[in-house]
């Protein structure tokens, strides 16, 4: 499989078996309710990959510690690398770890920077086989109290939307970074779905099904939403190709910010972007400034 099929495939259609993605399209004709319990289900359980090359120091140098998360009883791996005093937390994407910025990582390290990871509940090492934002948010929130002060928070996709929401909630730090990040919940359902071989009207189900599980309508996770509390230096970096999160996110968080610059790049996709070195000096330069 070529990179630039890989580039060009949204991650779900990369990882969901065929015959998954069968399933859904005769539940969504047969019953969208039963399609959207399907769905979901599929939406909150994270796929779990072989550690890549370009991880495996990162992952071997660390300082790897258990912790459970007080209000949700979850499990995260927190990873500690790097000895400096400068802290950076890196937050993953749905279905990354804690080594999932390790190119970064190591770029960040050399400038003077330590750094604070983790994998989320059921994501890497950690123990559980579904996930949601809300973990996310906690997972952040608990780590600056037990590890930070952070110089930034730097969070890619998912990571990205929970740290924009951590830090609209109140988390201090003085500078934040989101690669990737989606803006609309609603909008993140509709194309879940789509890109499942379902259709709208099942997102809509799977949407409020999110909302009365978890107590909160899930829109105000959005990233605008939260942006419009951040009052935060941010870079928002995102890739005109980006197929899993479309460029038009970037754009409308961006105008939500009250202080915030813009990086778009062309060609390099949604994970990719985490390893360009350009982008990498674009972020350190960003943070020392």
């Amino acid at each position: 499989m070529t990179t630039q099929y890989k580039d060009k495939t949204p991650v779900q259609r990369l990882l969901v078996p065929s015959y998954v993605l069968a399933a859904g399209k005769i539940l969504t004709k047969i019953s969208p309710f039963l399609a959207s319990r399907f769905a979901a289900k599929l939406f909150l359980t994270p796929f779990r990959y072989k550690l890549p090359e370009r991880e495996k120091k990162m992952d071997r140098e660390s300082k790897q510690k258990k912790l459970i998360l007080p209000h949700y009883q979850r499990e995260i791996v927190v990873y500690q690398y790097g000895n400096s005093s400068k802290k950076i937390l890196l937050a993953h994407g749905w279905s990354g770890r804690g080594t999932q910025l390790a190119v970064m990582a190591e770029e960040l390290v050399k400038a003077g920077y330590s750094i604070v990871s983790f994998d989320a509940p059921a994501h890497g090492k950690a123990a559980g086989k579904t996930s949601m934002m809300p973990h996310f948010i906690e997972a952040i929130e608990i780590l600056e109290k037990k590890y930070g002060p952070f110089e930034a928070v730097i969070g890619h996709s998912l990571g990205g939307m929970a740290s924009l929401k951590a830090v609209s909630d109140g988390l201090t730090v003085k500078k934040l970074v989101i690669i990737g990040t989606a803006n609309s919940v609603t909008r993140i359902t509709k194309e879940f779905a789509y890109n499942m071989k379902m259709n709208e009207k099942v997102a809509g189900k799977m949407k409020s099904y999110f909302d009365h599980k978890f107590g909160v309508d899930m829109d105000t996770l959005s990233g605008a939403v939260s942006a419009e509390g951040v009052k935060t230096p941010t870079l928002v970096v995102h890739d005109e190709d980006d197929v899993d999160v479309r460029i038009n996110s970037a754009y409308e968080i961006h105008e939500k910010l009250e202080n915030s610059e813009i990086l778009t790049t062309k060609g390099l996709g949604h994970r990719r972007i985490l390893g360009n070195q350009d982008v990498i000096n674009k972020i350190i330069k960003f943070l020392s400034v």
